[in-house]
């Protein structure tokens, strides 16, 4: 497969790509896949639906400067993981469970092949220099405030070299 062309514009959506594929031997995550995730998208909705989601976006780009005419653009990916509570009256730990199974799909989706850190072509290399890093929210916020558990998954990537 040839890489896509790479922006800066398309970086999210090339990563959103990467993370709703399945049957190559990595977790799936779309429950369509067998995975936790009823929505996988590049951007937030403005009015997020209250289903089991994971959202891509970008939380920094730098575009690294090197051998005179060269830029590597480095990105910092965040994914915001939105999971509803099933039944606001039923036990909560059951639901704080499910997130921690889905986060640890998404890790090993993230962390990719052991010898193919590009998500598919899509990058030079991802969560390489810049590890995966999970934030959850406080639950007892969250789950009161949202009837919904939140955690944040941050890991950098570096895009194609281009001349500049």
């Amino acid at each position: 497969m040839a890489p896509p062309i790479a922006t800066t514009a398309t970086a999210v959506k090339r990563e959103a790509a990467w993370l709703k594929t399945s049957g190559d031997g990595l977790p799936g995550l779309l429950e369509s896949a067998g995975g936790p995730f009823d929505i996988v998208q590049a951007y937030l909705q403005r009015t997020p639906p209250e289903v089991r989601s994971l959202y891509v976006l970008r939380s920094r780009l730098v575009s690294t400067h090197f051998a005179a005419v060269r830029r590597m653009p480095k990105y910092r990916f965040l994914l915001r993981v939105v999971w509803p509570i099933r039944d606001p009256q039923g036990e909560a730990e059951d639901d704080q469970q499910l997130l921690d199974d889905a986060v640890e799909l998404v890790l090993a989706r993230i962390t990719g092949f052991t010898h193919d850190k590009t998500h598919g072509g899509r990058f030079l290399s991802v969560g390489e220099t810049d590890e995966p890093t999970v934030v959850f929210a406080d639950p007892a916020r969250t789950m009161y405030d949202f009837n919904a558990l939140t955690c944040d998954i941050t890991y950098g990537a570096d895009d194609y070299e281009t001349v500049g």
